[in-house]
C-alpha cells in the first residue's frame, strides 16, 4: 500500500472539498495564526506530525497562491463566482471579505509572486464583477 504525503493527502482530502483557487487560498489562510504564522490543522498533524503538517499547508498555500497569479481574470472571475455560491454570498461580498483580509492570504514565502500583483487581481476581479455584463455586439440577432 502506497502512503500518501502529507501535502497528496491535505490536496486529495481537505483541500478537495473546498471549491476554487480563491476558496482554497482563503481557507489555507484561516488556519494560520497571525502572530506565529503557524498553521492548524488536527487531523493533519496527527496523522503526520507537526513538521511535516506545517509544510505541507504552507506549501499547498505557496502554490495556490501561484496558481492565482498565473490564472487568468476570466477564469478566476468564474472561479470566484463558484467559490462565493458555495458560500451561499455574492461574489461582491465574498470580494468584499477577500479584500479585508489580503495580506492574510499571501503566503509566508511568494516564491516569485508578490503582494503587489496579488493585490491588482484582486481589485481587477473586484472591477469585473462590478460591472454590468455586456452582450457582444455580433451576438445581438438582427432585427
Amino acid at each position: 500500500m502506497a502512503l500518501k504525503s502529507a501535502l497528496e493527502d491535505l490536496s486529495a482530502t481537505t483541500l478537495a472539498g473546498v471549491v476554487g483557487t480563491v476558496g482554497k487560498i482563503e481557507y489555507l489562510a484561516s488556519l494560520r495564526d497571525a502572530a506565529s504564522g503557524n498553521y492548524s490543522h488536527w487531523g493533519l498533524t496527527r496523522a503526520y506530525g507537526e513538521v511535516a503538517a506545517q509544510q505541507a499547508l504552507a506549501e499547498a498555500h505557496r502554490l495556490l497562491f501561484l496558481r492565482l497569479l498565473r490564472t487568468p481574470l476570466r477564469t478566476l472571475r468564474d472561479d470566484v463566482m463558484v467559490s462565493s455560491e458555495a458560500l451561499k454570498m455574492t461574489a461582491g461580498e465574498f470580494m468584499e471579505r477577500l479584500r479585508n483580509q489580503a495580506p492574510a492570504l499571501l503566503p509566508q514565502d511568494l516564491d516569485g509572486g508578490s503582494a503587489r500583483h496579488f493585490s491588482s487581481v484582486l481589485f481587477a476581479l473586484s472591477s469585473l464583477l462590478s460591472a454590468p455584463v455586456r452582450t457582444p455586439p455580433d451576438a445581438i440577432p438582427p432585427a
